[in-house]
This record gives structure tokens, C-alpha cells and sequence, in this order.
């Protein structure tokens, strides 16, 4: 895992209240209570083809999964690189993280995960989320 990828999501999900990391059974996963909101980790091509397409120069892709509101989800994943819909769960997303990555936009989609993932009384004590237009 980059340690410039690791400290940057360390960073963003450290703010959000009573968040903790540990280690996944592959990379590193962040939690409430119980509950994944943010998932980084290498995967193997090999084992995961649907990956292979994000490997350059013969390494293999960094990914991040989080969740989206079912309402979000189309919208994030239409466009493609670097977000595509995971092969599990029905609100589960992938963000090929690297160079092109948009961390403000990042932090957002991963603040986001975890209200949908925090007991109410600790997604409230975010900022309020800014009006739609």
C-alpha cells in the first residue's frame, strides 16, 4: 500500500467521530462501531480480473471501496474511471485511487459513507451536509 495514499485517507477518515482503521483481511479498512465505510487495499488481478484493466506499468491497482446512497449510486459510477459499481453489495462502490484522484472529492464520498454507516447521534455531529441546488 503507498504510504502517500495510507496517510491521505488516514487523514480524512481520522475526523470523523469515533472512526477507528485496522487491518482487513486484505489492506486496511476504516470503521464505526461495527461497520465498514471505507475499505483500501491492492487486489490481485489474477484472482480478481475485473481489476486488470487498472494496473499500469505492471503494478497492480490501489482501490477504495465505500458506500453511496442507492439514489447516488448510478450517477458516481456512469461516468466510469475511476468509480465503477463493486460485485457486491447493492450501495457498494470502487474508486481507483492514484495520481488523477480528486481527494476533496474523495473525502466527500467517504464523510458520506459514513453517515449512511454511523448510529444518527454520530453522523449528527458532521457538519450539516450543504444545500442541494
Amino acid at each position: 500500500m503507498p504510504p502517500e495514499i495510507l496517510n491521505r485517507l488516514r487523514s480524512i477518515c481520522r475526523q470523523l467521530p469515533e472512526s477507528y482503521e485496522e487491518p482487513a483481511w486484505i489492506g486496511v479498512r476504516w470503521r464505526i462501531r461495527t461497520r465498514t465505510f471505507a475499505h483500501v487495499y491492492t487486489p490481485d488481478v489474477d484472482r480478481s480480473p475485473v481489476y486488470a484493466s487498472y494496473a499500469t506499468a505492471g503494478q497492480e491497482p490501489v482501490v477504495m471501496t465505500f458506500r453511496v446512497p442507492a439514489d447516488d449510486l448510478l450517477g458516481l459510477t456512469t461516468a466510469g474511471f475511476p468509480f465503477f459499481r463493486a460485485h457486491w453489495g447493492h450501495n457498494v462502490v470502487v474508486a481507483v485511487l492514484g495520481d488523477h484522484t480528486d481527494w476533496t472529492e474523495l473525502a466527500e464520498l467517504i464523510t458520506d459513507s459514513y453517515r449512511g454507516m454511523a448510529p444518527k447521534f454520530l453522523a449528527a455531529r458532521l457538519p450539516p451536509l450543504p444545500p442541494l441546488s
